[in-house]
């Protein structure tokens, strides 16, 4: 469990998160939507401690960062190191030892090759497979399925659902509707820094409809499509 409580971020005089309280159970999965901008990344690094913030953020396991795998948007890796070695550079930071990493490469990757030359996808891929081999309790998913082939899209959402059955605690930002729809027990909506709507499994058609009134409007009549 996670609980967040009066959050707020800024950034100069730009606040970011404005009074965020939210808690994230174990066992479920919970989706943060909302435009770019809206304060969805930085919540993700206050959570994991990479951001100093004001108010509260508590556990029953303390740091959270110690128990969390934290996958950014665009994972950062070393110029010289190999899949393989980042794999081990992250398990190795848990104390964990890995002897059969290349039977546990899923979305079969060019381990021996240097993590900086893989595509954007590839990349994404490595990060989660690394985390995932961690043991963590706590996952945030930035984004998981963007950049990423279908094929691997159908795995990350399988193995989504396996955490969940673990009793893991997932939080998952995406653009794509239905990765959420498919993953999500609860979708929480950011705008502007603050949560203003918050919705259960039974309601997500309904949010869908909604946003896509909110995003489009008029807007493609204005184009003038002939």
């Amino acid at each position: 469990m996670i609980i967040v409580r009066n959050l707020s971020k800024q950034y100069g005089r730009n606040e970011v998160l404005k009074n965020i309280n939210i808690q994230f159970d174990k066992g479920k999965v919970y989706g943060i939507v909302g435009e770019n901008g809206a304060g969805k990344t930085t919540l993700f690094r206050c959570i994991a401690g990479l951001e100093d913030y004001a108010g509260e953020i508590s556990s029953i396991q303390n740091p959270i960062k110690n128990y969390l795998g934290l996958l950014l948007t665009e994972p950062f890796f070393f110029q010289k190191i190999t899949g393989k070695e980042y794999i081990q550079l992250l398990c190795n930071a848990r104390n964990i030892k890995i002897a059969d990493i290349q039977e546990r490469n899923i979305f079969d990757l060019p381990l021996n090759q240097y993590a900086s030359t893989y595509s954007t996808g590839m990349k994404k891929k490595l990060a989660l497979t690394a985390i995932l081999l961690q043991g963590n309790d706590y996952f945030i998913l930035d984004e998981p399925f963007n950049g990423v082939d279908i094929q691997s899209n159908i795995i990350i959402t399988e193995i989504i659902h396996k955490l969940k059955a673990l009793d893991k605690t997932v939080i998952i930002s995406s653009h794509i509707f239905s990765t959420l729809s498919d993953t999500c027990d609860e979708i929480h909506l950011l705008s502007n820094g603050s949560f203003i709507k918050s919705v259960q499994k039974a309601d997500f058609a309904a949010l869908e409809t909604e946003m896509k009134q909110m995003t489009i409007g008029n807007k493609i009549e204005k184009l003038g499509l002939t």
